[in-house]
């Protein structure tokens, strides 16, 4: 996911740029030239040319074109007998004189065609020694760009001085590199983009998959870690040389990006401030040193921290719960302060009332999340629990005993109080955790997190929990698939597709949480208005809130439907309907039936009976909460054995689907999933299993001397 990157902001003043093409961007493997690329490069040039920008454009590639050329007319005019000799290596000279020409006349028919002109300077090593000439060469340039005309540069490899120019690295400039460096020196650029044939700089060959793309060179880091791998397949240098004439320029003043010339539309999106590719600047140690940690550093702290908690005993966890429990309600005044100002600053950007709703910490709110945690620290030790005992034989005794997943990623939205829930429940269920919260509560999840991880010991370390403050940090974890054993993402539908999309960890929890309410035709209607009303109005942002109320075909008549359509228009709710409903009530069409409003607005639909009330929840709803309302007990247990959602209720409310609410202390989200946890996710849902072995001596010997009993043994011996 491409994200702005803050220490990119320097794109913001750039005007003036040198685009350096790569000989393996300009052609393709067997050497011919990759006109897909080229013109999509031209086109990306036009449209900043008429942006405004002053682009300079530095190309390798002749010497592989005419090389190329030559070769084939070499072929054409070979008899039998030459084609049988030892083939002599074509002198690159001449191979950089035959295909200049060729290059330079299809970036004019391109460019031409996109009503773009450009124009040829080919220069050398030497021409840079004369003062006179550099003078005169800002000059040139200098009247093409006002011109709006695109300069092209490359180096003149037919008249080089030098003995051996794919290898000599001594001079003034040793390769188009290192030539588009110097050009972005002499000529005043703003930026330098470097277009190679892989995304970035990696950390060791990109082929190798444990190689990780770096975003932003420090050399101070990154200079004594990285590992090249082969030179360019028809360059001189590769990357090497990529990075020696990056760290060149940027160390002189140019900001430089290497970035993939595959992409289409890379410079467009480096100039966007896009997190592509990788940047090179001469104060990126700066932005290094007081960066938080890198995200293995905090996953791989969060896990040895969750290893020191799972060997304490169950008294001292419990003890950590009460010491956080008691720290919140001491430190109530701060955090109230910060929430405040996050409210504040969220309705001046104009944030949606719901999302206001979520990020409040509403008064008694603090102390309720005490209570909460002082409860999770009362319930049954989870850690090690003998689940199952088995004899295997005389002596051999196995144990399925549960444990913790390990550490866990929770990228939530909105409300800060899920970070007071989620900590509490890695705490009590020994599992190190990463938080990301959203950048409208970053006040209050700072200063939640300083008073949780304050009241954690150091003989277990505050690293237990790491708070993510960067959104660029994420991609990053969702990388960590060796350390990070759970994702889950609470937020909306987008957030949770995009992290889904983007990892391979785990992901546990759900997109949307479209619940129905469906009223049977024998009700209460009494009973069906109470339980329709808290299902709306109670909590409208929250997950477990009505999205949908389906009707039976009988009741459509009935003054209790008629008095609860007005009780809920009395309440403020905003009514759709489905095809029948909005004719029938006269009220305006839904666009769609799977639509969270996550506010005072609902959908109502009008259908024969249970069964197509059941096929209206399977084709739209999203498997969270759905509920029946009806005396009919025969028709409930229909409901209940055939909705298939995480939580399936008769005759209550759909916002009891609730951690808290189910006993479970409080929860880390509600899951859809049918693998691991379902419905409102606790302590249980944090929890693996192992298996422990106690023998006395015995071996397998090809099962020749064991007698296998299988005999199930209590729970304590």
């Amino acid at each position: 996911m491409d994200s702005m990157d803050p220490s990119r902001v320097f794109v913001n003043n750039v005007k003036r740029l040198v685009v350096k093409v790569g000989t393996a961007v300009v052609t393709r493997s067997e050497g011919r030239l990759a006109l897909g690329r080229l013109g999509a490069l031209c086109e990306q040039l036009k449209e900043l040319n008429s942006q405004g920008y002053e682009i300079i454009l530095v190309t390798s590639g002749a010497v592989g074109l005419g090389r190329q050329k030559l070769r084939y007319r070499k072929l054409v005019n070979s008899s039998l007998a030459d084609l049988q000799k030892p083939q002599h290596e074509l002198d690159g000279k001449a191979c950089a004189a035959v295909g200049q020409s060729s290059l330079m006349a299809l970036y004019d028919t391109l460019f031409s065609q996109l009503d773009v002109t450009s124009s040829q300077l080919l220069v050398t090593d030497s021409d840079f020694r004369d003062e006179d000439f550099r003078k005169r060469l800002c000059q040139t340039v200098q009247s093409l760009l006002s011109l709006r005309v695109i300069p092209i540069f490359n180096e003149n490899d037919a008249v080089s001085t030098r003995k051996a120019p794919y290898e000599d690295s001594s001079g003034i400039f040793w390769d188009n590199d290192s030539l588009a460096g110097l050009l972005a020196l002499e000529l005043k650029a703003d930026l330098l983009i470097l277009l190679s044939d892989v995304d970035g700089l990696y950390s060791g060959p990109p082929s190798d998959p444990k190689s990780k793309l770096i975003h932003t060179y420090v050399k101070q880091k990154h200079q004594g870690e990285i590992t090249f791998g082969d030179k360019s397949r028809l360059g001189r240098g590769g990357m090497t040389a990529k990075v020696n004439a990056a760290v060149c320029a940027a160390y002189a003043g140019i900001p430089v990006v290497i970035t993939s010339g595959y992409v289409t539309d890379s410079i467009i999106k480096v100039l966007q401030g896009k997190r592509i590719g990788t940047l090179f600047h001469k104060d990126a140690y700066l932005w290094y040193s007081v960066k938080q940690a890198g995200a293995r550093e905090m996953a791989v702290a969060a896990r040895e921290c969750s290893r020191r908690l799972q060997g304490l005993q169950s008294q001292d966890r419990k003890k950590i719960l009460l010491d956080i429990a008691d720290a919140l309600e001491a430190n109530e005044g701060l955090i109230k302060v910060e929430n405040e100002a996050d409210v504040a600053a969220a309705r001046e950007a104009g944030y949606e009332k719901s999302l206001i709703s979520r990020l409040a910490l509403k008064p008694g709110k603090i102390s309720g999340l005490a209570k909460s945690i002082r409860v999770l620290a009362e319930m049954e030790e989870p850690i090690g629990r003998i689940l199952k005992r088995t004899e295997l034989a005389d002596g051999l005794i196995l144990e399925k005993t549960s444990c913790p997943l390990g550490v866990l990623l929770i990228v939530f939205e909105s409300r800060p109080d899920a970070l007071v829930q989620i900590a509490s429940l890695a705490i009590r269920s020994g599992n190190g955790l990463l938080l990301k919260g959203g950048k409208e509560a970053r006040r209050s999840n700072a200063i939640l997190h300083k008073v949780i991880t304050s009241a954690i010991p150091d003989t277990v370390g505050s690293k237990l929990i790491g708070l993510v403050t960067s959104r660029d940090e994420i991609p990053d974890l969702l990388k960590l698939d060796d350390v990070i054993d759970l994702v889950i993402p609470r937020g909306s539908n987008k957030l949770v597709s995009q992290i889904k999309d983007s990892t391979k960890i785990p992901v546990l929890g759900h997109a949307d949480g479209i619940c129905h309410v469906y009223v049977d035709k024998l009700v209460d209607m009494d009973k069906a208005k109470r339980i329709v009303l808290d299902a709306k109005i109670d909590y409208p942002a929250a997950c477990n809130a009505m999205e949908t109320l389906l009707v039976h075909n009988d009741l459509s008549s009935n003054d209790g439907l008629s008095e609860l359509i007005l009780e809920l228009q009395r309440e403020g709710v905003k009514l759709f309907g489905g095809p029948r409903a909005s004719n029938l009530l006269n009220i305006p069409e839904t666009r769609s039936f799977h639509h969270e409003y996550n506010s005072t607005a609902c959908t109502i639909e009008i259908v024969d009976d249970v069964h197509a009330a059941i096929d209206h929840i399977h084709q739209h709803g999203s498997a969270h909460t759905d509920c029946i309302v009806t005396e009919d007990q025969e028709v409930a247990e229909i409901f209940l054995r055939q909705v298939d959602s995480a939580a399936v209720f008769h005759n209550t409310s759909t916002r009891f689907c609730d951690g808290a609410r189910f006993g479970l202390g409080a929860e880390v989200g509600i899951s859809t999933s049918r693998i691991h946890a379902r419905g409102p996710v606790g302590v249980e849902g944090l929890l693996t299993t192992r298996w422990i072995l106690r023998g006395s001596g015995q071996v397998v010997d090809g099962d020749k001397g064991v007698i296998y009993t299988h005999k199930d043994l209590p729970l304590q011996s």
